[in-house]
């Protein structure tokens, strides 16, 4: 091909890579790039942007390498370094990119500043949060608010931070700050209602409805609003009123998204296709010998953080929270693919002992040194099939809860991201039913692979049940368990409030104060052949 010479030629070229990139046309942006980058080795953005593209493919040591020879044009760019950093993460190389973290922080100290600069700081404290590392985080925000005491995003940050490390009283201070900076920080309105069990003489339902009854509310500021009101109301016993705003809340999220559970059920399916008695028939690779992980899984806010917490007050086990590690090395592993239909057949092909080594390895560049840690990732229920053949040796603990307890758990959380099917009752009927069928398909290949445990058992004996999931994990007793709530370690999740707490039995049978309101969902799940 002719040589690109001109810099006019060079930047129609690159803005049309990007423009390809945006559109999702991969294959076209990333062949663009490279006719540029083998012209101009010496354009650095254009191995920036290969670098994301080879990150839009799963192609995570691609985008390490794409990084570092940005690098080498410039090693002291900052977004090029948070980009080997992004890569690193992406490899699970998370004890690289905490190095990483910390030598940029360091350097970012220059012209006799006591801080990095204030945008610097978030940007670490991203990435911080992004290794489990709250306590960095938190103080990388520290900093930053310090810094600019009046920055609303900031202070909303910090009190992200403050969450999960489980100063509630302080977090729900951060947030009226930023509400009296900024009434139109929606977000603050729904996180700051689910700090707390608000009461008749501590609430914000006046304050909530009238930023709803604000003109020219944008869509997702109405539903973070009707989500934060329904929260407060249901606290105070009005579940009428409280169910009305969450549907609108709920049925305006879903309004607004492109998603089809029909999908979701199909690639489920096809995981029990693929994933059958012929599989784990088959001569393979015997896997990677390494007790070291724990699986909590389940559908979310079934739970799995209250497990989480009583597994991790053991002297003997740490818990990492919810990470993706095991996607992204199965995405690594497993190559490009064009669906997650390809996507779960080529699963099926992978060095499962590889698979387990990447995956151990990933969880020990945390730098905890207990001898097991926690993966508290409630989706791995997918990934039951590959855990077995990958990683023998691990523990995987079940949840369960009511159904219609789990579901409306779901339906009442707005989740930052994942869980799509949670915003309509059809949808989470469906689901629900297709999860409970994958996982009675788990316990007849695998049986005794996993222990299921159900969350109603668990507050109504839990030292009996504390001690079966001990037992099962090979550990030994230790009282301590039983005072999970005394557990310090953050917590990132929806739950971050509730596990601060000792075991109590409002939660149980929630879903009777909406029973009209759920009467589809109870039908749709019988019909479905779900015990209620």
């Amino acid at each position: 091909m002719t040589r690109i010479e001109s810099q006019e030629e060079i930047r129609r070229m690159f803005q049309q890579a990007e423009r390809l990139f945006r559109e999702r046309r991969l294959a076209e942006a990333e062949q663009l790039c490279r006719d540029l980058v083998t012209d101009h080795p010496e354009l650095l953005e254009g191995w920036m942007l290969l670098g994301r593209i080879c990150q839009s493919k799963a192609d995570f040591s691609g985008m390490l390498e794409m990084a570092r020879r940005a690098l080498m044009l410039n090693p002291g760019h900052p977004t090029v370094r948070l980009q080997e950093i992004d890569a690193l993460i992406h490899c699970g190389r998370i004890d690289a990119a905490l190095e990483c973290l910390e030598r940029l922080e360091k350097e970012s100290l220059s012209g006799g500043k006591d801080v990095p600069p204030p945008m610097m700081l978030q940007h670490l404290a991203e990435f911080y949060t992004m290794c489990h590392a709250y306590e960095k985080a938190e103080a990388c925000y520290r900093r930053a608010v310090e810094a600019e005491p009046d920055n609303a995003k900031f202070l909303y940050n910090l009190a992200s931070a403050v969450i999960a490390v489980g100063r509630m009283e302080e977090a729900e201070q951060l947030l009226n700050r930023v509400l009296r900076l900024n009434p139109r920080d929606y977000d603050a309105y729904y996180n700051r209602s689910t700090l707390r069990r608000q009461t008749a003489d501590n609430n914000h339902v006046a304050e909530i409805r009238a930023a709803l009854g604000a003109e020219n509310l944008l869509p997702m500021a109405e539903v973070q609003l009707c989500y934060a009101l329904a929260k407060e109301l249901e606290d105070l016993g009005k579940y009428e009123d409280s169910f009305h705003y969450l549907k609108r809340g709920a049925d305006r999220r879903r309004q607004h998204m492109s998603y089809k559970v029909e999908e979701d059920v199909e690639t489920i399916n096809h995981i029990m296709d693929c994933f059958d008695d012929a599989f784990f028939a088959r001569s393979g690779s015997a896997g990677h010998s390494d007790d070291t992980p724990i699986f909590i899984i389940g559908l979310p806010r079934s739970g799995t953080t209250l497990v989480d917490r009583i597994l991790s007050s053991h002297s003997d086990v740490e818990s990492l929270g919810e990470v993706n590690h095991f996607a992204l090395a199965l995405m690594q592993a497993a190559g490009p693919a064009r669906n997650k239909r390809e996507l779960v057949e080529k699963s099926t092909e992978l060095d499962f002992a590889e698979l387990g080594r990447q995956y151990c390895d990933s969880l020990r560049g945390h730098g905890r040194a207990a001898p097991h840690l926690i993966d508290k990732t409630p989706m791995n229920f997918l990934y039951v099939g590959l855990i077995a053949r990958a990683l023998p040796g691990a523990k995987v603990i079940h949840l369960q809860r009511h159904p219609l307890d789990s579901c409306y758990a779901m339906y009442k959380t707005l989740f930052r991201m994942g869980y799509p099917f949670s915003y309509d009752l059809a949808d989470l009927g469906r689901y629900y039913l297709t999860y409970a069928k994958l996982m009675d398909h788990w316990r007849r290949v695998l049986p005794d692979f996993f222990l299921d445990v159900a969350y109603e058992d668990l507050v109504d004996d839990q030292e009996g049940v504390s001690r079966r999931i001990i037992e099962f994990c090979g550990l030994d007793w230790q009282p301590q368990c039983l005072e999970f709530y005394r557990n310090m370690s953050p917590s990132a999740t929806a739950s971050a409030a509730q596990v601060r707490k000792p075991i109590y039995k409002t939660s149980l049978a929630r879903w009777r104060s909406y029973e009209k309101q759920l009467a589809p969902l109870k039908e749709q799940l019988e019909q479905g052949g779900i015990r209620l």
